[in-house]
């Protein structure tokens, strides 16, 4: 068997971030938060990284990324676009309503496929996922079970807000260690002592428990997924495609997957944090952690060696 294949979604366009937060220097040595990942992803055994990105900033990701990487992991580019792989029909209706951005990450899973050749894990390049949660999931893509079945890394909801603002989760439903459910559901933010809530459309809030666990997109899947997750894109595109603003999410499609008996995902546990960029003024805090990591002996202060 193959070793398990990194897919890293850096396509995105950090609206809220304002500006290209998967590029952004975290680190010590100008270090961005996917440089972390893609060197937990060697350490745990992993052979080869994909990178999805968008055209028009292949110039700077091979400049301030790829050149940092090197050769220390053989790595694939490729592109997610709003034209890539949709159909004339579904691009024109698109185009008519305005919209310029791509369709969300299962839309970039797909633009992926032809890379990928064996289990793979599938992750945000603007997020922290922690060595541990590393570990765990590439041992299991590596197992047997990696190639029939799909993995989640969950993490405990508390822990993943964000103090500039509210945030979106996908909230799972477990039984039996196996994934039920994910509801995605945004405008979650902490609120007086402690208490988490999330707030619909029409107002109304709903109180979450602090320990829920919940999805930061950190996947793992055999290869014999990509046909399904076509055939839930094009569901998609022929109800949405002209809908400026919708996207097609990982974890709505897990969410159908499981639901539709075609896969079952297995839910790890990993003692591992997370941390992210969701806003700019989360950088200062991100930046303060890998310090920490450094200092612990976790990373070296070098990732890369230079």
């Amino acid at each position: 068997m193959k070793g398990p294949v990194l897919v890293v979604l850096a396509a995105g366009m950090g609206s809220r971030y304002g500006g290209l937060k998967q590029m952004d220097r975290i680190g010590q040595r100008g270090e961005a938060l996917l440089d972390y990942s893609v060197f937990d992803a060697k350490r745990a055994g992993f052979a080869r990284v994909v990178f999805i990105i968008r055209h028009d900033m292949e110039a700077d990701f091979r400049e301030i990324v790829l050149q940092r990487i090197g050769d220390a992991l053989p790595w694939d580019l490729v592109f997610q676009d709003l034209d890539s792989l949709i159909p004339p029909e579904a691009l024109a209706a698109s185009r008519q309503a305005g919209r310029t951005k791509p369709w969300g990450t299962a839309h970039a899973l797909l633009c992926a496929a032809d890379k990928i050749d064996a289990p793979f894990a599938i992750l945000n390049a603007d997020d922290f996922y922690g060595r541990a949660a590393f570990e765990v999931l590439g041992k299991f893509l590596a197992s047997p079970a990696g190639a029939v079945e799909g993995a989640i890394v969950p993490y405990s909801l508390h822990k993943t807000l964000s103090p500039q603002g509210t945030v979106t989760r996908g909230v799972c439903e477990i039984r039996r260690g196996l994934l039920c459910s994910v509801d995605e559901l945004k405008a979650i933010a902490e609120e007086a002592e402690g208490h988490i809530y999330n707030t619909g459309a029409n107002g109304t809030k709903q109180e979450l428990a602090r320990e829920t666990p919940v999805s930061m997109n950190f996947w793992g899947f055999p290869p014999s997924v990509i046909p399904h997750m076509r055939r839930y894109f094009e569901d998609f595109l022929a109800g949405s495609a002209g809908e400026p603003r919708a996207e097609c999410y990982l974890p709505t499609a897990a969410d159908w997957l499981v639901k539709g008996g075609l896969l079952d995902i297995r839910v790890l546990q990993a003692d591992s944090e997370w941390f992210g960029v969701t806003y700019r003024e989360d950088r200062e805090m991100a930046s303060a952690r890998i310090g920490e990591l450094v200092r612990q002996g976790v990373y070296p202060p070098a990732l890369w060696g230079r």
